[in-house]
């Protein structure tokens, strides 16, 4: 039967390629006498941290009641839009319309993907960091939309560069997607960065999307911020997730703060592709908020430990890292044994070898070539034991 062209551009995806080397591995360490180490899986930013118990309690209050079995249409998530309203004025001193300028979303994923469809027509142009996340491009493949990328460079520190595209360049863009706290490159980032693409957004007309997830886990500086500049609501829209920030991301909360016109067309696609989240769910959503504002500064001290140590394991082991200023990911160039590989063969026999699953750095475009992101996503012991599997083999190439 036929498929879309479409969706064959969208292929298969990097988290979905390793989850099947993941899962041909466990199979093969199942065996009697495999002599298979067990399976170490640093390629996924799901964290082994737990979420406070505030909001699970406050889950399992509402879901009892018969209303939380129900669809959830978008009126009845007032409060939780609410609860981001004054959120947003704790966190960044902005006052925002709950009603106008905030939206519940199914993951922030879920926001980035489909803005595209909701802003371009196909074949309009739309800019994209490189390295990206995946859900980034994919969104625009799904649009039929025509990306550009903007290489980050690693000796400017990954900085963007905005005057690599010339004027009639920018006047062909209807979109921009930024993301900083940046994944998958672990950089914070600086506000000035953001400021720079605000002022281009306005200059050519274009709308600015900028994927926040990680606005909580800047383990350097503080994270820049789409709602810090002024010019928000005339350009831009801003994603933000409760997965990372408070260990929620099975649980798929997330919401978007923009512009209204931005907010009110995904919300008119949103209203033909999906529900909302149970009420029990946006229960535990609003109790992070309100009553563990904390949670983020907690996971900060845990994963600034985490990071140091790995990086110390691995440079004993003998490949350098660049110390992140980003929670949650190292972002590693090759190691010298084996700079003549490709990122994704790499993995792939690193995972063959030790049983540590690494993402590699070619899922997240051109300029993910050549590097893999590593995922500090268990103790500091089995972070450790990991790098230990790492050297060996790395020794014997």
């Amino acid at each position: 039967m036929p498929i879309s062209d479409r969706l064959a551009q969208l292929g298969s995806g990097v988290f979905a390629r390793n989850d099947r080397r993941k899962a041909a591995y466990l199979g093969r360490a199942g065996a009697p006498a495999s002599g298979l180490p067990p399976l170490l899986d640093l390629s996924l930013g799901s964290t082994d941290l737990q979420p406070p118990a505030v909001a699970i309690e406050a889950m399992a209050a509402q879901l009892g009641r018969p209303e939380s079995a129900a669809y959830c249409l978008h009126a009845a998530t007032a409060p939780l839009r609410q609860a981001v309203a004054a959120w947003a004025l704790r966190r960044f001193g902005v006052e925002v319309d709950a009603e106008r300028e905030v939206l519940l979303l199914v993951g922030s994923q879920e926001g980035t993907a489909h803005l595209p469809l909701a802003v371009l027509n196909p074949g309009d142009g739309a800019l994209l960091l490189d390295p990206y996340y995946p859900s980034h491009m994919g969104g625009l493949r799904l649009a039929s939309a025509r990306p550009r990328l903007l290489r980050l460079d690693p000796a400017a520190g990954f900085r963007p560069d905005f005057e690599q595209l010339s004027a009639d360049e920018w006047q062909q863009l209807g979109l921009m997607v930024l993301g900083f706290p940046h994944n998958p490159t672990a950089t914070t980032g600086e506000q000035s960065w953001l400021d720079g693409a605000v002022a281009k957004a306005l200059q050519h007309d274009i709308v600015l999307a900028h994927d926040n997830p990680y606005v909580d886990l800047a383990l350097e500086g503080e994270a820049p911020a789409l709602l810090r500049n002024p010019a928000w609501r005339q350009c831009g829209i801003e994603f933000f997730s409760f997965s990372k920030s408070w260990c929620l991301g099975g649980y798929r909360l997330a919401f978007a703060i923009g512009a209204e016109w931005l907010i009110t067309a995904l919300r008119q696609l949103k209203g033909v592709v999906d529900f909302n989240q149970s009420l029990a769910l946006q229960a535990g959503a609003i109790a992070s908020l309100e009553q563990a504002p904390d949670w983020p500064a907690r996971l900060r001290q845990v994963y600034r430990g985490r990071r140091d140590t790995m990086a110390a394991a691995l440079s004993a082991q003998g490949w350098p890292v660049r110390l992140p200023s980003m929670a949650l990911y190292l972002w590693l160039q090759l190691p010298p044994p084996a700079r003549a590989m490709e990122s994704e063969s790499f993995c792939a026999a690193l995972l063959e070898a030790t049983g540590v699953a690494l993402t590699p750095g070619n899922g997240f475009g051109p300029g993910g070539e050549g590097w893999l992101r590593l995922a500090l996503v268990h103790p500091e012991a089995q972070l450790e034991a990991g790098a230990a599997r790492i050297g060996r083999w790395l020794s014997s190439l």
